[in-house]
């Protein structure tokens, strides 16, 4: 969660000869940011107990245009670990002439700082959600590109994906996201295989089963959309066509809107793939015409080739638009390669929720394999561990998603 201020220094703000601005200002400023925080997070001003760490490394002076954000970084039980940054954006210029001024091209940092704040749990009178809600865990076990050439843990056999599954469901994740294979490795979206790797999961464990309908780039929509009749929970729902790597993945609009509508016709929740800010327009206009409907579900896919790059300002933007859905939509992060690890740890302390495993990432440190998607998960679950939210079961993914249970 995070928060953002602008405001002018005044003459009145200067303390020192020659303008210069007190430091204490500037924290007087990374208060009114961590009150907002409290605010929204917890419905109450809360207290400003401590600062852990300062650093001032830029002077201000009256005419000076500061940003400031602060931002909630884990939850206790009544503790909100927070940090601070104060920008320089804009400045006077009295060189020039008596009211000039100029905003700056790069801004710079006069202050960053890390505090505690708390908020008693008697005053605390908003229900856990955000950055405090259960955060959903989501294993992408297979895909349909990753080869064992790259990771000789994929797994590709029903019995293989059902212990990965099982490991999965034991480190945290409430989801599988589900491809398919054929013993030698070949992508397919042929019902029967996912009838067999479906069964071998449910056998061994309670988790949310979520299928592609994705499939690998090339498929027709009649096949990518075979393992809608064995009526899973959740399944994916492409919405727009784009470069994908060196390829096209194409997802016309009569063959999302048919997509679309097979989904709910059978009460599967859809799992909105959003690989760029604009999918998300793509997602209104399938809102307009009932083919989605709240409660409603976004996964944000960061650093494709041809899509969105994996950047915390991509994840904000993406984030706001957000408000133009029904509340209640929940969202999560999916990124790519060495990007997967860091975008889930900020999803995470964004209050979002994230995805992990070899179908997009087959590293769990850098020039380390993991040993499964398992690993991916278990460090996931340290991301969420350390921002202080819980780690949803299945169960509770259930009613958060609105699935029926």
């Amino acid at each position: 969660m995070k928060a953002r201020l602008r405001l002018r220094m005044s003459s009145h703000d200067a303390h020192y000869g020659g303008g210069l601005v007190d430091g204490a200002r500037v924290l007087g400023l990374f208060g009114d940011a961590a009150t907002e925080l409290l605010v929204r997070a917890d419905g109450d001003e809360g207290l400003f107990r401590a600062y852990d760490s300062i650093e001032f490394l830029a002077p201000v002076f009256a005419g000076d245009t500061l940003e400031v954000d602060g931002e909630i970084v884990s939850f206790g039980a009544s503790s909100r670990k927070m940090r601070f940054e104060a920008r320089k954006v804009g400045r006077a210029r009295p060189d020039l002439g008596p009211s000039a001024a100029e905003m700056l091209a790069e801004p710079i940092v006069v202050c960053r700082a890390t505090g505690t704040c708390v908020t008693p749990k008697d005053k605390q009178r908003l229900p856990p959600a955000g950055p405090r809600a259960p955060v959903i865990l989501t294993a992408a076990i297979v895909g349909a590109e990753t080869t064992r050439a790259q990771n000789p843990s994929l797994p590709l056999t029903a019995d293989e994906i059902g212990e990965e599954a099982r490991r999965c469901r034991a480190a945290g994740a409430a989801v599988i996201h589900l491809h398919a294979r054929e013993p030698d490795g070949t992508p397919t979206q042929s019902g029967a295989r996912f009838k067999e790797f479906i069964e071998a999961i449910r056998a061994r464990t309670d988790v949310i089963i979520q299928t592609s309908t994705g499939g690998a780039v090339g498929m027709g929509i009649a096949e990518r959309c075979q393992p809608l009749e064995l009526a899973p929970e959740m399944a994916t729902l492409n919405i727009a066509s784009m470069n994908f790597g060196d390829d096209v993945f194409l997802n016309t609009r009569k063959d999302v809107e048919q997509v679309a509508a097979m989904i709910r016709e059978r009460r599967i929740v859809a799992e909105i793939e959003c690989y760029d800010l604009g999918h998300l327009d793509a997602a209104r206009a399938l809102l307009a015409r009932n083919l989605i409907a709240a409660p409603l579900h976004f996964q944000f896919v960061l650093g494709v080739p041809g899509g969105v790059g994996a950047s915390e300002r991509a994840l904000d933007a993406m984030v706001a638009e957000l408000a133009g859905f029904p509340a209640g939509a929940t969202w999560a992060v999916a990124a790519v390669g060495r990007h997967q690890l860091p975008m889930a740890d900020l999803a995470i302390r964004r209050g979002g929720h994230a995805r992990v495993g070899l179908e997009d990432n087959v590293y769990v440190d850098k020039g380390v394999l993991a040993k499964g998607s398992y690993e991916l998960v278990e460090r996931a679950a340290a991301f969420a561990r350390a921002a202080g939210r819980e780690i949803a079961t299945p169960a509770v993914a259930r009613r958060l998603l609105g699935l029926s249970t």
